[in-house]
């Protein structure tokens, strides 16, 4: 039976397509060995299994060695978060290894931290017009803190709530709306990138090693959050 923790010896697969960018990773423990990038919003149902394919080939890794799959549970596109974990989830299932599902922001939120001193880092993603899907993060040595939970709302919301101090924005929707952000006196990294989330699904289990997997396969479902009063239309 696969370890149910990051075992460095031991072959992961990382899927995330909750943005209008999708990211393949495999691992060897916490080190990527290859990664793929699906750079099509719509096109990333028949675009993950094929990147997956190629990463694989890419590591030289066999389906047979795979130890545990890593998903992106959201949120973001419905689409995207559904294709990805409907394609983690049978392929944990055919191989019988273990599936972690992850939030999405925090995978961004760990690509854009050097692992040196502690940072915080609020992740915007953007929902289209003003909506954003948010969360808030502090990462040091004792692992990461979730400081704001992951969820949809808009700008204005995001700004009129508390800030944790010493937040940096990060994240596409940071970037859309860096002049808003920055008007209201906080600072956006957007020469950081908080894009690579198949790397941030692995690195999240390397800094959060007791995170457990999903328990039930049939039953488990990603985290598609409601969107805001404000939102009027879908967020494909």
């Amino acid at each position: 039976m696969a370890p149910d923790r990051l075992d460095s010896d031991s072959f992961y697969v990382a899927l995330d397509a909750s943005g209008a960018v999708g990211h393949v990773a495999v691992s060897r423990g916490p080190d990527v060995l290859a990664r793929a990038r699906l750079d099509h919003r719509g096109q990333h149902a028949g675009a993950l299994i094929p990147a997956l394919h190629r990463s694989l080939e890419d590591a030289g890794v066999g389906r047979d060695q795979i130890a545990g799959v890593v998903v992106g549970e959201g949120p973001g596109s419905f689409t995207g978060v559904r294709v990805a974990a409907a394609t983690a989830k049978g392929l944990a299932r055919a191989l019988r290894v273990p599936l972690w599902a992850v939030s999405s922001l925090a995978a961004a939120a760990i690509t854009s931290w050097d692992r040196g001193s502690p940072v915080v880092r609020y992740v915007l993603f953007d929902a289209r017009a003003d909506r954003v899907y948010a969360g808030c993060y502090g990462m040091g040595g004792r692992g990461m803190q979730t400081l704001v939970a992951p969820h949809a709302t808009d700008l204005r919301s995001v700004l009129a709530a508390e800030v944790p101090p010493g937040a940096e924005f990060v994240g596409d929707g940071s970037a859309k709306h860096s002049a808003a952000i920055q008007g209201a006196g906080f600072g956006v990294l957007e020469e950081v990138s908080a894009d690579a989330t198949g790397d941030g699904l692995i690195a999240f289990l390397a800094i959060q090693p007791d995170t457990p997997p999903v328990q039930t396969l049939e039953t488990w479902e990603p985290r598609y959050l409601k969107p805001s009063s404000a939102e009027r239309a879908p967020i494909a």
